[in-house]
């Protein structure tokens, strides 16, 4: 498949559906990518809690809970954009926390059999609270804060609820996930 030509089907601002061979794939536009916050709140106690949004995903039809997250080089001021920047901007525009570093965990794809973009997974140290976040105009963002020895419960309750669990809440159960022995 190397060889085979690399043919646009469609292309919008943000994404392109792509051919090559037989196989259709979608890619970001621009070479624009993602950065994935892991961020990791400790209270006095030692108690860690995990920040999480909430956010309505018109793909899925519902809310979707998922780390927070945002594009890195989505405009064209900004193509060049270091990971940890986006990161930490993202970070404080949808949650409202402000990270005293950004630690690069590495970069992982999402969906490789159907959509080529990766996405560099950072971890978030020395939090603040800086304001409510909520995302930019039209995001309409809830925050949770939940406590890491919760998390498969909260994951359960809001799956009863009906809401969409990003793939990326599996790192958070870990060795708690169903099936798996301890």
């Amino acid at each position: 498949m190397s060889g085979q030509a690399d043919e646009i089907m469609w292309q919008g601002r943000f994404i392109v559906a792509r051919r090559k061979g037989t196989w259709e794939y979608v890619t970001r536009a621009r070479g624009i990518r993602a950065a994935v916050i892991l961020a990791i709140d400790v209270d006095e106690r030692g108690d860690e809690h995990v920040i999480l949004v909430e956010q309505f995903r018109v793909p899925l039809g519902k809310p979707c809970i998922e780390l927070p997250a945002g594009l890195i080089g989505d405009h064209d001021a900004c193509a060049d954009e270091n990971p940890a920047v986006a990161a930490a901007r993202e970070l404080e525009e949808e949650t409202g926390y402000r990270a005293a570093r950004m630690e690069v965990i590495g970069e992982f794809y999402s969906s490789p059999g159907m959509v080529s973009e990766s996405f560099t997974l950072l971890r978030a140290h020395g939090l603040a609270k800086v304001s409510e976040g909520g995302g930019t105009a039209g995001e309409n963002i809830t925050v949770h804060r939940v406590p890491l020895t919760r998390i498969a419960e909260a994951i359960a309750q809001w799956r009863s609820r009906g809401y969409g669990i990003d793939v990326r809440m599996l790192m958070l159960l870990g060795p708690g996930l169903p099936g798996t022995r301890s």
